[in-house]
């Protein structure tokens, strides 16, 4: 199995969309029809999803077959909503938001509390730069267990494999 892709944050889009003093750039959801902002929660297969409703309710939204191929639905996305009339707990989904068109749409104070988890996108900036993740997390984190490892080889007297052995197995 391959590792999912991750969306990133295209900031020549994100300044383009900024610069515009005018109306919002991006497509909103039509409060006459009554649908509404949510976040994915959890995907639960078979074209649904558990989303977080910009009402603060938990609904089951389904994802119709236009969008099933062509835009991938993944925890964490905000996505527009419609609620079925008959069924207050289903839910249709209507479109999603790329990660820098979410980005946009909180900095322009758009989004209700409640699924407003993009913030001002600063910190999305910072933990998707590369020098940071690659250089202070793994070596930070093995030094670490490192320490961890001696004080359980010390106290276990029946092993008799040190960690410097093990270090020098593994590489």
């Amino acid at each position: 199995m391959g590792r999912r892709f991750q969306e990133k944050v295209d900031n020549e889009e994100l300044a383009r969309l900024e610069s515009d003093v005018g109306p919002i750039r991006v497509l909103m959801p039509n409060i006459k029809i009554n649908e509404m902002f949510a976040i994915a929660d959890n995907i639960l297969g078979g074209r649904r999803v558990s989303v977080i409703c910009a009402d603060g309710k938990t609904r089951m939204a389904r994802i119709p077959g236009k969008m099933r191929r062509r835009q991938w639905v993944r925890e964490g996305d905000l996505i527009i909503v419609w609620p079925w009339d008959f069924q207050d707990s289903k839910a249709d989904v209507k479109h999603r938001y790329s990660k820098t068109q979410a980005i946009y749409l909180s900095r322009k104070g758009v989004l209700p509390e409640i699924v407003d988890l993009f913030g001002s996108g600063e910190e999305l900036q910072e933990e998707t730069d590369d020098s940071g993740i690659w250089s202070d997390s793994p070596k930070n984190t093995n030094s670490e267990d490192d320490e961890t490892n001696d004080d359980n080889t010390e106290s276990n007297d029946d092993e008799d494999i040190n960690s410097d052995d093990i270090d020098d197995l593994f590489g």
